[in-house]
């Protein structure tokens, strides 16, 4: 299951809205981009339900106007969300987005937004741990080439015999599995980004023990403002792809090791679980809300 239907579903529970009224004051509106889309509706229908919906929000009921807005949420996931909302100006302006594709480029604001993880659910397969020998791989991907660097990535390195790269997602006709058992024999897992900044790969690689290698330029990374990203993962920008068999090969076992053991200690943040559970991904986000309580001004 995708992080958006969890995320609702636990959000939706009266003893969390409870929470968020009394301690933090943050109030959550339920919009479902994807359910809308999932139903055959289009863009221009979707944008003016939500904008329909959130008006009578605002008439119906009080807090909106203590604030402006500023005290709500509301969770997206993809472009879905971000054309489903363009009608509704005051919503994206003053409320906070918890989103997966926190780009700069797009209208992501990281003092007032929430970059969210794209995580797809249930994994594969279990979570990588103390196998650092097994991974003899240098660096690995697989993948479409939607975007513009996934292309240079794949033109520059598909043919290298030290790093794994192809421009297609491994056949399930080659064996079970072989995608993600791919993740478990590999020290560094390239993340570029594709349709947007963002990427499933980078969950999978930190739930897998496999170092993401982010390459995506403009993207808040998420849960930035609790975790040290350069403690378990390597950030590069779009134009250091020439360069990336040798940037990999420059890392020491001593940084690999630290590396690697950054991401086993990050794995429980990047997960979703109902109900949820000590430090996971739902109560990561809750906290992110909580850095941003200081910041909401009442009328």
């Amino acid at each position: 299951m995708q992080v958006r239907g969890i995320s609702s579903r636990i959000l939706g529970k009266a003893s969390f809205g409870r929470m968020i009224q009394t301690r933090l004051t943050f109030f959550f509106i339920p919009i479902s981009c994807h359910k809308m889309r999932g139903k055959g509706t289009s863009y221009e229908k979707m944008a003016l339900m939500v904008q329909e919906y959130v008006e009578g929000l605002v008439k119906k009921y009080p807090y909106w106007n203590r604030t402006l807005g500023a005290d709500h949420f509301f969770v997206t996931c993809h472009d879905i969300g971000v054309r489903s909302t363009e009608n509704v100006t005051y919503l994206v302006k003053n409320s906070i987005r918890v989103v997966c594709s926190p780009s700069y480029n797009v209208g992501f604001i990281p003092h007032k937004d929430v970059a969210l993880p794209q995580v797809l659910q249930p994994f594969a397969l279990p979570q990588g741990g103390d196998d650092v020998q097994n991974r003899t791989v240098l660096g690995f991907w697989a993948g479409h080439r939607n975007s513009k660097i996934r292309v240079m990535l794949a033109r520059l390195w598909e043919n290298d015999t030290v790093l794994s790269i192809s421009n297609n997602r491994i056949s399930r006709a080659i064996g079970e599995l072989v995608y993600q058992k791919q993740f478990y024999r590999t020290k560094f897992c390239i993340c570029p980004g594709g349709s947007q900044v963002n990427s499933a790969r980078i969950t999978d690689s930190i739930h897998y023990a496999c170092v993401p290698v982010i390459l995506s330029d403009y993207y808040d990374l998420p849960f930035n403002d609790v975790l040290n990203w350069h403690k378990f993962s390597l950030i590069l920008r779009e134009r250091d792809v020439v360069n990336l068999k040798a940037i990999l090969q420059s890392v020491t076992s001593e940084q690999y090791l630290a590396l690697h053991d950054g991401v086993r200690q990050v794995q429980k943040h990047f997960e979703w679980h109902t109900p949820p559970i000590k430090y996971d991904a739902f109560h990561m986000v809750m906290y992110e809300l909580w850095l941003r309580h200081h910041t909401v001004k009442y009328k």
